[in-house]
């Protein structure tokens, strides 16, 4: 009976499925086939590992990136290592930065990655130094150490961050000298590596760390001096980014004086040493209490120069004669009151004698027209009965009943 042939083996990737996979080695050998075809190339890194085997003709290192937590194992012939001794009488040491030329490898038996390298180069000093002033040049363009963007530091922080070495002089000089400044002061320390090749990576999230704490008030990054190598982390572009993001103000005490790292120029404070760090971040309490004693005393000689000039005022108002004798000025009005009612009181009995004068003339007048004088000088009103006057004889013809007026009454009569 025929059998029916085996299913036809996929040519790609995309054309497998769970009913016709690949087997392993099938897809390893189109990795190592498509690795294969990878051109050489030039890679920058620090060493963190060598593992040099007695009798082995190749030395295994493992090359980290300077900026990220990622690394490559590294294949190197001890006859080009051979080539270094002249540049690296110590051989490849922990940390050291080198380029490396180099194209990849699979292993299909292991199934891993690594690099060949035919030629190794350390990086040197110049050539480090070239590069910091081309990535100084390029942050200043970007506004990273301009003075406005920097943040004031706190006059008195409730705690300092502080990331140092482990066990290192820096922290001691921070801690001793902050504490001798200001006893209570509180710190959050983060020790962590602050040279070689895991530096930034620990630096920065130390960094972070403390960052995002919201009782740390301002953050110390603080480191001995050393040599260009060793301070090189500080330099490094993805801390001094991290640095500038920070939302805390954050103090560079790294090396000494004379050392310059980049992050010294994207801080927002420079410190010259650790110890210099402790005395920018807390205050002296002595001085503090000296300018508070001093204030005092200012205030108080203020407050008495300030009493002691009113009081004078007040003294010379009181000598003053209208204050020594507030009543003068009474008795003055009162006495010119007094003779403002004395002219009253004349001028109204002036006004009223002579208005009295004048009546008793009016008087006269009327009692002198009054139709009465005449009447007691005997003379007589004539009038009819009717009451109207009898001025001529033929007003009162014979038989006219007539009334008589006379000063002191009347009298009845009957014309004739």
């Amino acid at each position: 009976m025929p059998t029916d042939p085996p299913p036809r083996r996929p040519t790609t990737a995309g054309e497998t499925t769970a009913e016709n996979p690949w087997p392993v080695r099938l897809l390893a050998a189109k990795m190592d086939a498509y690795i294969a075809k990878m051109p050489w190339t030039w890679v920058e890194g620090q060493v963190v590992q060598v593992s040099d085997r007695p009798g082995s003709s190749v030395v295994f290192v493992t090359l980290r990136d300077a900026d990220t937590d990622m690394s490559l194992p590294v294949t190197i012939a001890r006859r080009v290592l051979a080539r270094l001794r002249d540049a690296l009488p110590d051989g490849l040491a922990h940390g050291t930065r080198v380029v490396v030329h180099a194209r990849p490898e699979f292993f299909a038996k292991r199934g891993s990655l690594s690099l060949a390298a035919d030629d190794v180069r350390p990086v040197g000093v110049g050539e480090l130094l070239a590069r910091l002033e081309h990535l100084k040049r390029v942050l200043r363009s970007e506004g990273l150490f301009d003075a406005d963007r920097k943040k004031a530091l706190p006059f008195l922080p409730r705690t300092v961050g502080l990331v140092c070495g482990r066990a290192s002089a820096a922290e001691r000089d921070v801690v001793e000298n902050a504490r001798l400044r200001w006893p209570a002061v509180r710190f959050e320390v983060r020790e962590v590596a602050v040279q070689g090749p895991n530096a930034v990576t620990e630096v920065v999230a130390a960094l972070a760390e403390l960052d995002a704490d919201p009782a740390v008030d301002v953050v110390v990054l603080a480191r001995g001096g050393g040599s260009v190598e060793d301070l090189l982390p500080f330099s490094n572009e993805a801390l001094v980014r991290a640095v500038a993001a920070a939302r805390t103000p954050v103090v560079s005490a790294i090396g000494h004086e004379v050392d310059s790292p980049l992050v010294d120029l994207v801080a927002d404070v420079r410190a010259s040493t650790p110890t210099d760090a402790a005395r920018l971040v807390v205050p002296d309490v002595v001085e503090e209490l000296a300018g508070v004693r001093q204030l005092r005393s200012r205030a108080r000689r203020a407050v008495t120069g300030r009493v002691e000039r009113e009081e004078h005022a007040l003294a010379a108002l009181r000598s003053r004669p209208v204050l020594a004798a507030p009543h003068v000025l009474l008795d003055t009005r009162a006495a010119e009151v007094d003779g403002l009612r004395e002219r009253g009181r004349r001028a109204l009995g002036a006004r009223l004698d002579r208005a009295a004068v004048d009546v008793e003339h009016l008087r006269t007048s009327v009692r002198a027209l009054s139709p009465r004088s005449t009447l007691l000088r005997g003379y007589a009103v004539v009038q009819r009965a009717d009451g109207s006057l009898v001025r001529e004889p033929a007003d009162a013809p014979a038989g006219t009943a007539l009334r008589l007026r006379l000063a002191d009454g009347e009298v009845a009569a009957t014309a004739g």
